[in-house]
């Protein structure tokens, strides 16, 4: 691996562990871009590099999650009775994109998709929208289903979940730091569901970079994970010091500047 591009994933690594802890981001709102940027000067072709960075950028997420979700364990911001309740919809969600839905679908529509997502996410935070004070989180049937979205739209556009899990926890009255530690919690079954069906997946692709395994750039995710797992505590430190309205205008501005990078290289790849 080039120096350059050694210490590119070592800075998006180090970037994203922070906002991991600091937001519940697993990091692919911004790993995405990045890598796929990576991947197209690396010569491989538009399509391929959308969905190998949605992949590589979920694969490294079992380790960002990990890192953070025990300093905000310790904290005491993880809900896990709603982290039993959402996991399991979680995996049939990311089963159904990963293994079926990621494969049909071209990568200039991911990466359209992944706009999409992105904005609508970025506008609920930002208008600090309060939910009415009488709704609450759904019952058993109700948390599987959303759930299932999270694990789809995760794994279609190869974030962990942050973009869906916290505005929808938020929508329910759950507090913002409570949504940011139990959305990190929940990133760890949404990457592994969703990595291991893009294994299976991608196990018949040709015209790969060197050290991919289907559609994971192993390279990509080992250097990003060492980093990442570094600095995810520090960012949910720092979570835990900032105000409510602020966190969410953090998590808006930051939402809205990839958004339009990926509608632009969704547009060129189309």
């Amino acid at each position: 691996m080039e120096l350059q591009i050694f210490l590119e994933l070592g800075l998006t690594g180090t970037v994203v562990g922070f906002m991991a802890g600091l937001l519940g981001l697993g990091g692919g709102l911004l790993m995405v871009p990045v890598l796929s940027f990576l991947l197209g000067n690396m010569g491989v072709a538009e399509d391929l590099s959308i969905k190998m960075a949605i992949v590589t950028s979920m694969s490294t997420i079992l380790f960002t999650s990990i890192s953070s979700v025990r300093t905000h364990h310790k904290l005491g911001a993880v809900r896990w009775d709603l982290v039993k309740g959402l996991a399991p919809g979680i995996v049939i969600g990311s089963a159904l994109a990963s293994l079926w839905i990621f494969v049909a679908v071209k990568g200039a529509t991911l990466a359209i998709m992944f706009g999409v997502f992105v904005s609508y996410s970025a506008f609920q935070m930002f208008m600090d929208k309060k939910p009415k004070p009488s709704r609450q989180m759904p019952g058993f049937v109700g948390q599987l289903g959303m759930g299932g979205v999270i694990g789809m739209m995760s794994g279609l556009v190869g974030a962990g979940g942050a973009f869906v899990s916290v505005p929808l926890m938020a929508w329910c009255n759950v507090a913002i730091h409570n949504a940011i530690g139990t959305s990190a919690a929940l990133g760890f079954p949404i990457a592994l569901a969703n990595v291991t069906g893009f294994v299976i997946s991608g196990l018949t692709l040709d015209n790969l970079p060197p050290g991919a395994i289907g559609y994971i750039w192993v390279p990509g995710m080992l250097v990003i994970a060492c980093f990442s797992v570094l600095t995810a505590p520090f960012g949910a430190r720092a979570a835990h010091r900032l105000p409510v309205k602020k966190l969410k205008r953090v998590f808006s501005f930051f939402l809205v500047f990839l958004a339009i990078y990926m509608f632009n290289k969704g547009m060129n790849a189309a």
